[in-house]
């Protein structure tokens, strides 16, 4: 009884109810794929120049150009390198040409000058030092570093070394230089080059 068909509604022959209810199905679901939307869900139309975009193969077709431009300059250099037999040709035979040469010889010509009136000014100038002066001042300069040292200064030549003279009154150093002593007659010390 359950595999027997089962109408919706109460039929004197289900075998033909059967039929007919299939037949309505059938019917239905091509209306429903017939059947056109209420609600346009397509998209716009496109227009032809933003589907094949030109530009785009303008640019390819320029740099398939350059490309097939520097491949043939390639080929001639390959096929020149074959016919030299791999010498270098590599000769510079002209000559360099400036517009601005005489300028600049000008220029260095006066710049020379220049420099050589500079030095001959420098050269005649005398100095406002007095070299006498100086030299007395470093003198007295290193009179004074010789008397302030604690130990001798320069070489064993050039030592001044103090002894001890014991005199009354004149005292009489290892080169023959004289030295008054104290007023007291004690000992006083002295410099002298030994």
């Amino acid at each position: 009884m359950h595999r027997h068909y089962q109408p919706t509604t109460p039929a004197s022959n289900r075998y033909l109810q059967q039929k007919w209810d299939q037949d309505k199905y059938q019917k239905h679901r091509t209306k429903v794929e017939t059947a056109a939307a209420v609600v346009d869900t397509k998209g716009s139309w496109t227009p032809a120049h933003i589907q094949v975009k030109l530009k785009k193969l303008q640019l390819q077709e320029d740099r398939l150009a350059i490309i097939a431009r520097d491949n043939q300059i390639l080929s001639f250099k390959l096929v020149d390198i074959l016919r030299s037999n791999g010498t270098v040709e590599n000769w510079n035979n002209y000559i360099s040409k400036s517009l601005n040469a005489g300028k600049r010889h000008r220029q260095s010509v006066q710049i020379t000058q220049e420099n050589q009136a500079i030095f001959h000014r420098i050269t005649q100038c005398e100095s406002q030092y007095k070299s006498s002066r100086l030299n007395e001042e470093w003198e007295r300069v290193k009179r004074v570093q010789n008397d302030i040292a604690r130990y001798p200064r320069g070489t064993k030549a050039e030592q001044k070394t103090r002894r001890k003279v014991h005199f009354g009154g004149i005292g009489v150093a290892k080169n023959g230089e004289t030295a008054r002593c104290g007023e007291d007659g004690g000992t006083q010390e002295m410099l002298t080059t030994g």
